[in-house]
């Protein structure tokens, strides 16, 4: 039984695409919004190694990155091995390697259009605050993340734009399992692999537009309604 085109395999990765890009990108945003604060009002040696580390999953090629995270996060990497004996959790061929794999590769995105915000914002501002006896957290609260809101709201929207479509890095970290890791990008990979499917792989594309369309409508909106207050 099939809904608008698609059957019910095709669903399961729209479902888990969604759910890996919502959470890959509220997991990195506040990670994002940290980073680029640093690297907007900080100077430190080290800065541009930071930055270009920042900035590498938009360089590299994504299979690349995907096979690092496998070295790193697989079931033997350094990190995801001691994960496994310690807590037995694991991030390979899961939902939450996906995720994480999107995160890594929304991230540079998400620091990019939060740290051109940050910089628009005068420094001027921060210092009179801090001249006054504020302490950094509240001047970051009161005075620079409400003046940076369209910023990360632009930086979570495309995080979340590239997490539902990242393809390469998640489909060497963790494969392409139906029902577990299995996402629309390698859902259509898949289905352009059988004859005849031409229908179905026409139909994901349309989800996808739409899924990217409603997101960018839904921060227009969002926007217009931060610079109304």
């Amino acid at each position: 039984m099939t809904a608008f085109g698609l059957d019910p395999a095709a669903w399961t990765a729209v479902a888990l695409s969604l759910r890996v890009a919502c959470v890959a990108t509220l997991c990195a945003l506040p990670l994002a919004i940290w980073v680029a604060h640093v690297l907007a009002r900080r100077a430190f040696v080290g800065k541009q190694i930071l930055n270009g580390v920042v900035h590498l999953p938009l360089v590299l090629p994504p299979v690349v990155t995907g096979y690092l995270l496998l070295v790193v996060f697989g079931g033997n990497g350094v990190v995801g091995g001691w994960l496994r004996e310690m807590t037995g959790f694991t991030f390979a061929f899961r939902w939450t390697g996906a995720a994480l794999a999107a995160a890594i590769m929304a991230f540079p995105l998400m620091v990019r259009a939060i740290r051109l915000g940050i910089e628009a914002v005068d420094p001027g501002l921060e210092e009179a605050a801090a001249t006054l006896g504020a302490s950094r957290l509240r001047i970051f609260c009161t005075i620079t993340l409400p003046l940076i809101a369209p910023g990360i709201l632009a930086g979570g929207v495309l995080g979340f734009a590239k997490a539902l479509g990242e393809f390469g890095a998640t489909i060497t970290f963790v494969a392409a399992i139906p029902g577990e890791t299995q996402t629309i990008p390698s859902a259509i990979y898949a289905l352009l692999q059988v004859p005849g499917q031409e229908p179905a792989v026409a139909a994901l594309v349309v989800v996808s537009v739409v899924l990217a369309m409603g997101a960018l409508i839904a921060s227009e909106w969002l926007a217009r309604r931060i610079h109304a207050r």
